[in-house]
C-alpha cells in the first residue's frame, strides 16, 4: 500500500549548479523498479543556484508542473511568454506539439523547486503555459488543488492528463485526508516536515508511493507543507 523512497535512496546529479535528485528514472539515472507510477513519470527535487539556470531546450507531449519551494524560477519560451514564479506558486507548461523554454533562477539565492513530469492524456494540441500564485493560508490544514486535469476543480491550473496535483501545510498533530480511490495511485512528497500514514513516518524530501486504498490519510508529525500528485 504505501513504499517509502528515502531521500537518500534517490538518484543524484551535482553538476554544480544544479544539485538534482531524482525520484524516478532520468537523464543518466536509471532504476527499472522506478521509472514511472502510473501517469506520473519524472518528480525531480532540484537546487538552481543563483544566476544560473536551464538554458533554452525543446519538450513535446508532457504536463511539466514546477511548484517552488524557496526561491523564484523565471521562465521564458517560444510562445513569447515570460514570467516569474515565487515559493509557494506553481507554474505549468502543456508541451503539447512542441515548445522550447528556459528556466533561470534569477534571484541572490538559491531556487528549490520540486519538477513534476506527467504524461498526456490527450496529444496533438497546441502547447500553452500558465502560472498562478496559491497562498499557503488557502491550503492550511487541508488539501487545494493547485493543477487538474478534471474540469471541475475550480481555479486549478489546467492540465492534460487524468491526474491532480494537489497541496496542504499542517501544523503538527493535524490530519488530512485525501480521497484517492483504489483504482488510482498517490505519489506524496513533504517539501518540509514530517508526516505519518498507516504508521509509516516520512520526512522531507522522502517519497511515499501509494496504491490500493479508498482515502489517503495524514497526520503531521511536525509543521509540514505537502505535495501529492493523483496518477491514473
Amino acid at each position: 500500500m504505501i513504499e517509502l523512497r528515502p531521500f537518500n535512496s534517490l538518484g543524484a546529479a551535482d553538476h554544480g549548479w544544479l544539485d538534482a535528485r531524482h525520484h524516478f528514472s532520468f537523464a543518466s539515472y536509471h532504476d527499472p523498479d522506478r521509472t514511472q507510477w502510473g501517469n506520473l513519470r519524472v518528480w525531480n527535487d532540484d537546487t538552481i543556484a543563483p544566476h544560473t539556470g536551464f538554458p533554452p531546450h525543446p519538450h513535446r507531449d508532457m504536463e511539466i508542473i514546477t511548484y517552488v519551494r524557496e526561491g523564484a524560477i523565471t521562465h521564458e519560451d517560444s510562445l513569447g511568454n515570460k514570467g516569474r514564479t515565487e515559493a509557494g506558486d506553481v507554474q505549468v507548461m502543456s508541451a503539447g506539439t512542441g515548445i522550447r523554454h528556459s528556466e533561470y533562477n534569477r534571484e541572490d539565492v538559491a531556487t528549490r523547486i520540486f519538477q513534476i513530469w506527467i504524461l498526456p492524456t490527450r496529444t496533438g494540441e497546441e502547447p500553452s503555459w500558465g502560472a498562478r500564485p496559491f497562498p499557503k493560508a488557502d491550503r492550511s490544514g487541508g488539501f487545494v488543488v493547485l493543477a487538474s486535469g478534471f474540469e471541475n476543480d475550480g481555479d486549478a491550473l489546467p492540465i492534460r492528463t487524468d491526474a491532480r496535483v494537489v497541496g496542504a501545510t499542517l501544523k503538527a498533530g493535524e490530519t488530512a485526508e485525501y480521497p484517492l480511490g483504489k483504482d488510482r495511485k498517490a505519489y506524496l512528497v513533504p517539501a518540509v516536515g514530517a508526516v505519518v500514514i498507516d504508521d509509516v513516518t516520512i520526512h522531507a524530501r522522502d517519497g511515499a508511493a501509494i496504491t490500493d486504498v479508498d482515502t489517503v490519510r495524514i497526520t503531521a508529525i511536525e509543521d509540514s507543507e505537502i505535495v501529492l500528485v493523483d496518477a491514473a
